[in-house]
């Protein structure tokens, strides 16, 4: 006998707790998988370094253990000469496997330990023939596994120099955000952000750059990094019978903070800053709830002379930064016309 279900919520939030419950296995599932075709590809990797450091053997002998390996496992495509030289190659990068150490932060004697198990190997093998430094690798293993990226978007921020740029944004956290806030903060913006996506020239107006970073939002939002959620362009608020445009607002889901972006065509002048507070300090009245952290403010720039930005901040009490963005990609193309 069957009983029709009469409370739909009850079984909606029972349902999704089983799917919840379900993609938690497959999480598990495929992370023991992954580390354990890991654990095999560095056992194999590391016993042929053994070998050639103990015998002398020379590279043929890879060639025939691939030829070996392939007619006892026909079923089983990852035996060529070219993916055990990359097992070798990341014996070679990590002899502690399964993990990295690396220090805590530049010129640390601190360390961390980062798991080789969070992303896969064909992520490995681009990052061992891209990125040479330990450190730097280090660093695409933890922020593709935090922000879930796929091979090619992993590559894509490999080229655009993520590592250099990350967290390097002029600002006043320290002074302006309790600790808990003030070093996530540090860590999300960067210096400069790179807009070649946009496809435009470095002589741009600032109403044709917010229309483009519109228009590509989901590039401006993988450049800006995970957590950011787009509110609107050109955010109307009212302040004393006066309606003034915010050029973008973003909510950031990990800093549960409001954040204020202002965009400039030209070189950081002292009063942009002025105008940037402004707005915080609306948002911080009107919008936000007192669920949500201090609203921070990010102003870009073309160009920036850092001293007049420490000039220009010194004093405020709200969070605010303020980086470069770079437009290349079409100058550059303009560039090897006129050369070739």
């Amino acid at each position: 006998m069957s009983v029709e279900i009469s409370n739909k919520d009850e079984y909606k939030n029972w349902s999704e707790s089983i799917f919840v419950k379900i993609q938690h296995a497959q999480t598990i599932t495929s992370f023991k998988i992954n580390t354990e075709m890991l654990s095999l590809y560095w056992e194999i990797g590391n016993s042929i370094l053994e070998k050639q450091n103990q015998h002398g053997w020379g590279t043929k002998v890879i060639d025939l253990l691939a030829k070996d390996l392939i007619d006892n496992f026909p079923n089983n495509s990852g035996f060529s000469v070219r993916n055990l030289k990359y097992m070798r190659s990341f014996a070679g990068a990590y002899p502690n496997f399964p993990f990295v150490q690396v220090p805590l932060a530049q010129n640390d004697s601190e360390f961390v330990q980062v798991s080789l198990a969070q992303i896969t190997w064909y992520h490995h093998i681009s990052l061992l023939t891209k990125v040479k430094d330990p450190i730097e690798r280090a660093y695409y293993i933890h922020e593709t596994a935090k922000n879930e990226w796929s091979r090619d978007v992993m590559l894509l921020q490999i080229q655009n120099k993520l590592y250099e740029r990350d967290g390097k944004a002029l600002n006043n956290f320290e002074q302006t955000l309790p600790d808990y806030q003030s070093d996530l903060a540090k860590s999300i913006f960067k210096d400069p952000y790179n807009f070649d996506f946009l496809m435009l020239s470095r002589k741009v107006k600032e109403v044709e750059l917010e229309n483009k970073l519109t228009q590509k939002i989901t590039d401006f939002l993988l450049e800006l990094g995970k957590g950011f959620a787009f509110i609107g362009r050109q955010f109307s608020i009212e302040i004393d019978n006066t309606d003034y445009k915010i050029d973008l607002l973003f909510y950031h889901t990990i800093l549960h903070a409001y954040v204020v972006i202002e965009l400039k065509a030209g070189e950081f002048l002292p009063e942009y800053i002025s105008k940037l507070n402004f707005y915080i300090s609306a948002i911080d009245d009107k919008i936000k709830t007192i669920a949500d952290e201090p609203t921070i403010g990010l102003l870009l720039c073309a160009s920036k002379s850092k001293v007049k930005v420490e000039y220009a901040m010194r004093g405020l009490d709200k969070p605010l930064g303020v980086a470069t963005y770079q437009l290349e990609q079409l100058v550059k193309d303009n560039i090897d016309e006129v050369i070739d």
